[in-house]
């Protein structure tokens, strides 16, 4: 494996060793912190902090990635040589993931609910600026299609929007019952879109080549699953 081989698997290397584990102690947490304050079950004062603590890094851990995902995308498409747009557009790209990181570590020490919003939106905005640039693959942009529903892609995007409307309405959910009911509602949905990308990100491994399979498999007519026969190796 060539180093841009070794790029691509980062992105599932992070999530399977940073993200899934935290998902599962995250939702147990959230398990115990409903069952003492609904069943006033006998766990440990500390249950709903630590929850709401784990949720949060899980939150910056998710984003995290993601933005590590989309600046591997882009930058290893093709040639940087023949970067899509020269120099001008590769900078702007990198203004927006560094104001995108930027806000996200801002709606990480804001306090004002205003400023939160707006550092949420922000590095929401940021993702899904990243996320339109040709070189992102995508199933479908068509919410009418099969295939939109099952884009690993899209499903990240949700996931990611569900993450930062937790982290940016963290007080709000732990003083108000409307909105932690709302919260819980997201979590299950949050939930089962984690379940959905675990899905379609094995499927997507299978589909991505290694970098010097590429020119072979480009010539392969994917509608008809057949690619053409190998060269015939020279008689010796």
């Amino acid at each position: 494996m060539s180093t841009v081989d070794w790029l691509w698997v980062l992105h599932p290397a992070l999530a399977v060793v940073i993200v899934y584990p935290l998902i599962g102690m995250t939702i147990r947490l959230g398990v115990q912190t409903r069952s003492r304050r609904v069943d006033k079950a006998k766990l440990p004062p500390t249950t709903g902090r630590d929850h709401a603590d784990l949720g949060s890094w899980l939150a910056v851990a998710v984003v995290g990635i993601v933005l590590v995902a989309l600046t591997v995308v882009i930058a290893t498409k093709g040639d940087p040589g023949s970067f899509q747009g020269g120099t001008s557009r590769a900078l702007t790209l990198l203004l927006v993931l560094i104001g995108t990181f930027v806000s996200l570590v801002a709606l990480w020490r804001v306090k004002a609910k205003a400023y939160r919003l707006s550092f949420a939106l922000l590095t929401w905005a940021g993702i899904l600026g990243l996320g339109a640039q040709p070189e992102v693959f995508r199933l479908s942009d068509n919410p009418f299609s099969a295939e939109f529903w099952t884009s690993h892609y899209w499903a990240g995007v949700a996931v990611v929007g569900l993450m930062l409307f937790s982290l940016g309405a963290r007080p709000e959910i732990l003083r108000e019952p409307r909105l932690r009911r709302l919260h819980v509602s997201a979590s299950v949905l949050a939930a089962v879109l984690f379940t959905l990308q675990g899905i379609t990100g094995s499927r997507d491994l299978l589909t991505i080549p290694l970098s010097w399979q590429k020119p072979f498999l480009g010539a392969c007519n994917w509608s008809e699953q057949r690619c053409p026969p190998p060269p015939q190796a020279p008689a010796p």
